[in-house]
C-alpha cells in the first residue's frame, strides 16, 4: 500500500494488503476491504465504501457529487460491494436526499465508461458493457445484462435475468427473465439462453415463456393480463416475482411485440 506517488487521505480505512497504484487519491472517510486492488489514476472520493476483492481500473471516479440540481450539500455516500470490476472511466456518484446513498452489490463486472448516477441500486452478478448509462433512482436487479451504450431513464427498474440489446433507449420498466430490444423498447421474448447457463429446466423456462404469452399476446390489457394469470395459473417463485414487478411498476413495463 505504500505508494509514494499517490494520496491517501490519513483518515481512509484501507485493508492491509490492498494495491494502490501511482497517482490514485482517496479522500477522507473511504474504506476498501482486503484484496482490492486500485488502479494508476483512479479517484475515490468522501464516503466510500468497497468490500473485499474489487478492481478499480485507471481513471475511475467514485464518489463524486451528483449531478443532480436537488443536491444541497448533504451527507451521503456510495456502498459497493465483494469482488466487482469497475474498469477504466466508470464513474458512481452519491446518493441525494431521495435516499442518501447509491449501491453496487457483488460480483458486478462495469465496462468502461459506465456511469451510474445518484441514489441507483445495483443488485449482484450483473454485467453493463461499455458506456451503459444510468439516470438517477434505477434500480437493476441480479443477474441482469445491459449491452453496450445503452441508456436507462430515471426511475427504471430492471428485473432479475433480463437482457437489453445494446444502443437502447430503456424508458419503461423492463421485466425479469426478458429480452428486451427494438426502438421502440419492446418485449423481445425470454431470456432462455441466460436462463439455461444459470441452470433454469426447460420446463421452468416453458413455463416462464407462458406467463409472458398471456401478458403480452392475449388481447387483454396489462391489469387484466395479471389478474388472468394470478387465478388461472400454477403459483411458483418465477410466477409471482412477474405479477409483483407488473403490479409495482411505476413507469409501466416495455410495450409488446405486437402492441400498437
Amino acid at each position: 500500500m505504500n505508494q509514494p506517488l499517490a494520496y491517501v487521505h490519513p483518515d481512509a480505512k484501507i485493508a492491509s494488503n490492498v494495491v494502490i497504484e501511482p497517482f490514485v487519491n482517496i479522500s477522507k472517510n473511504v474504506e476498501i476491504g482486503k484484496g482490492c486492488w486500485i488502479g494508476p489514476n483512479a479517484t475515490i472520493m468522501e464516503n466510500v465504501k468497497i468490500g473485499k476483492n474489487c478492481s478499480i481500473f485507471p481513471g475511475a471516479v467514485i464518489g463524486a457529487i451528483p449531478q443532480d440540481l436537488k443536491y444541497r450539500g448533504e451527507k451521503t455516500s456510495v456502498v459497493i460491494g465483494d469482488n466487482n470490476t469497475l474498469r477504466e472511466f466508470v464513474t458512481v456518484n452519491r446518493g441525494t436526499a431521495a435516499r442518501n446513498v447509491t449501491e453496487i452489490g457483488n460480483n458486478n463486472l462495469l465496462m468502461a465508461y459506465t456511469h451510474i448516477a445518484h441514489d441507483c441500486v445495483i443488485g449482484n452478478n450483473i454485467i453493463m458493457a461499455n458506456a451503459v448509462q444510468l439516470a438517477g433512482e434505477v434500480q437493476v436487479d441480479d443477474w441482469a445484462i445491459l449491452s453496450g451504450t445503452t441508456a436507462v431513464h430515471q426511475f427504471v427498474h430492471i428485473g432479475a435475468h433480463a437482457i437489453i440489446a445494446g444502443g437502447s433507449l430503456v424508458g419503461k420498466d423492463v421485466p425479469p427473465f426478458t429480452k428486451a430490444g427494438r426502438y421502440p423498447l419492446t418485449f423481445a421474448g425470454v431470456n432462455s439462453i441466460g436462463l439455461r447457463r444459470r441452470s433454469f429446466t426447460n420446463k421452468k423456462i416453458n413455463e416462464i415463456q407462458e406467463i409472458y404469452r398471456k401478458l403480452f399476446n392475449n388481447g387483454m390489457n396489462r391489469s387484466q393480463a395479471i389478474d388472468y394469470i394470478e387465478a388461472e395459473m400454477k403459483a411458483t417463485k418465477e410466477r409471482d416475482e412477474i405479477i409483483l414487478f407488473v403490479r409495482n411498476s411505476k413507469r409501466g413495463i416495455i410495450r409488446g411485440y405486437f402492441d400498437k
